[in-house]
């Protein structure tokens, strides 16, 4: 269906404030990120319109929950793609009303193969808020310790202190989030069905349980692209490039997945596995990342299916 050119509205999103621009239109508007505002506004635009946002973290959260609430298509745009699709138009200056207009072209251009926006339920809002505090404390945490390692003696008391604050914290908001997906069935349920998987630890479960129970993925390939662990050709002619990963998704989800697939690499069931992919002469990291692909593949498996993943049959195939 033909969507008319002023039905494609990019918002350029700041803690602050709104840039609106509406594509083939030279005039834009600002407002306030806030809700009354927000509401008002949206309420003037035609029906059938395209809003499209760049992901800020939190900021934009309000605006594209309120949009997605009245039923309008909302689109939550990846900010490198519409960042490198800045530099190919040859713009020049970047502002935020700047901004809005190149988003609100990159949706006209690219509204058909861009998947919309789901908002999340009041339960599943508040567990990817935790687990995205909890990503900040663990790499917080890694920074400052690799900060503090050449430290005086005299401070290693002080540093040990902040370590352990550190490990009671990621303690508290662990209970928090065990607390929060065992009072929603549905959440509960994934996460039970994907700790059956062998590596997989309750950090993982939980933010698999959090992303599959929200994202309507295709296929187990499509939540491998999602997690940016998907390879990137980088071929020309008949030469063949080096692949590395695309690294597009959530960097906590592929953190996350190479842990688990350091823990199952020393497991019976998919020990067999890691040692053939080592034997084809992949380095260490290399060997893991294939086998967080392949957990993640079972991941999707096991949620579409229901059913607990069953070991045996696995190794009975290695």
């Amino acid at each position: 269906m033909q969507v008319p050119l002023n039905h494609f509205v990019g918002v350029d999103v700041s803690k602050a404030e709104l840039a609106v621009a509406t594509h083939g239109q030279a005039c834009s508007l600002s407002l306030p990120n806030e809700c009354a505002a927000i509401v008002q506004w949206l309420r003037t635009l035609a029906p059938g319109s395209l809003v499209a946002m760049e992901s800020t973290g939190r900021y934009h959260q309000l605006l594209a929950n309120l949009a997605a609430g009245m039923g309008l298509s909302v689109f939550v745009l990846n900010a490198r793609d519409v960042y490198f699709y800045a530099k190919a138009l040859g713009v020049r200056g970047k502002t935020d009303r700047v901004d809005a207009r190149v988003i609100a072209r990159y949706l006209a251009e690219h509204h058909d193969r861009l998947h919309p926006y789901l908002a999340p339920r009041a339960c599943q809002a508040e567990l990817e808020q935790l687990l995205g505090q909890r990503w900040t404390v663990v790499t917080k945490r890694t920074a400052l310790r690799e900060s503090l390692k050449t430290c005086e003696a005299s401070l290693a008391p002080a540093v040990s202190q902040l370590d352990s604050a550190f490990a009671a914290l990621l303690r508290t908001l662990d209970a928090r989030i065990t607390a929060l997906i065992q009072t929603d069935p549905e959440l509960h349920r994934a996460r039970a069905l994907l700790t059956s998987i062998v590596g997989v630890g309750p950090q993982s479960s939980a933010l698999l349980a959090a992303l599959l129970t929200r994202v309507p993925f295709a296929s187990g390939d499509a939540l491998v692209a999602y997690s940016g662990l998907d390879p990137r050709a980088n071929d020309s002619g008949r030469a063949r490039g080096r692949r590395r990963l695309s690294k597009r998704g959530s960097s906590a989800l592929r953190h996350q997945m190479f842990m688990a697939a350091m823990s199952a690499c020393h497991s019976r069931t998919f020990a067999a596995t890691y040692q053939a992919l080592r034997a084809r002469g992949l380095k260490t990291t290399e060997a893991l990342v294939i086998l967080a692909r392949k957990l993640l593949r079972i991941a999707f498996a096991v949620w579409r299916s229901g059913k607990p993943f069953e070991a045996h049959r696995f190794i009975s195939h290695a």
